[in-house]
């Protein structure tokens, strides 16, 4: 099949690549966000989808707005069969689904109709899911609403990180979506209509809300911390210090939410039932480093709370 692929970050790459080394289906084209600002030089820098296609040879189409009419002219020109679509980041407009034969396959990181949105890998976390997975669907207007073609499912691990469960349902998920499109092509495929039960929605994961609260369970503290590690990263306020924090350890010890001790074997901090101890943190503008190394040259005292 003639393939037009879209997608952009790195949890995209192993799909692209799969269906670059298929020979059932021939990647045409690739469709990813523009060219933009990155990291702390804000040097702008093709997205990670768009470096691999280069790497191929493959066309690039990099439309600010997938409803510009000259995006739509050019995809039509190419004549898909069909188009996968992997974390692309933007909405796409009725007229751009219709130019596919097979219309546009999106693969998403969980078992729908759990965790709809943009953030579903950070919501299975930090709700304690112990199951999550990766599915195909065919894309309507809806947000992750069309009927599903194919599923896989990946256990959560206690200590996942959202970076982890991410890299290996990006993998799982790979294989998935070139089973699906390997189904379509031999007419195998059946789409099933998403369950009206067990529906549950995944915002975007924002700075202010990856704040850590410390009010919460120590249980609950340490899956927010997974949820939003590596990006954007869970942080707190230790006076005028604003500090990220990595994944931590429960304790034994018994503290007042937010209150701070250290001692010879760590960093301790209260929440609503035990103490956790502080693993590495990263205080704005400087490296990481362990949390009692930096406790210590910052002279830090009880007195302290996190807030």
């Amino acid at each position: 099949m003639r393939v037009v692929f879209a997608g952009t970050p790195d949890p995209a790459v192993p799909s692209l690549e799969r269906l670059i080394e298929s020979t059932k289906h021939d990647v045409i084209a690739v469709v990813t966000r523009p060219d933009a600002a990155a990291g702390r030089g804000r040097k702008v820098s093709r997205s990670p989808v768009g470096e691999l296609a280069d790497a191929h040879g493959i066309p690039v189409l990099t439309p600010r707005r997938p409803s510009e009419p000259e995006f739509l002219d050019a995809l039509a020109a190419l004549q898909p069969d069909v188009c996968p679509v992997v974390a692309y980041g933007a909405l796409l407009p009725r007229p751009v689904l219709n130019i596919p034969r097979f219309g546009w396959i999106n693969l998403h990181f969980s078992l729908l109709p759990a965790w709809r949105g943009a953030a579903p890998v950070q919501a299975a976390i930090a709700a304690g899911d112990d199951i999550t997975g990766a599915t195909t669907f065919l894309l309507e207007e809806g947000m992750d609403t069309g009927p599903v073609l194919g599923v896989v499912t990946e256990t959560i691990r206690s200590t996942d990180t959202a970076g982890d469960l991410l890299e290996r349902l990006a993998i799982s998920g790979a294989a998935l979506l070139e089973a699906t499109l390997d189904a379509i092509e031999s007419g195998e495929a059946s789409a099933v209509a998403q369950s009206s039960e067990g529906i549950s929605h995944a915002a975007k994961v924002t700075v202010d809300a990856a704040r850590i609260d410390w009010s919460r369970s120590s249980a609950a503290v340490g899956r927010h911390i997974r949820s939003v590690t590596p990006a954007p990263g869970a942080w707190t306020r230790i006076g005028d210090v604003r500090l990220k924090v990595a994944p931590i350890d429960t304790s034994e010890e018994i503290l007042d939410s937010g209150h701070i001790v250290v001692r010879k074997d760590g960093v301790f901090v209260g929440t609503a039932d035990r103490a956790v101890r502080l693993g590495d943190v990263q205080p704005q503008g400087k490296k990481l480093m362990k949390a009692l190394d930096w406790a210590r040259g910052a002279r830090l005292t009880d007195a302290a709370v996190a807030q």
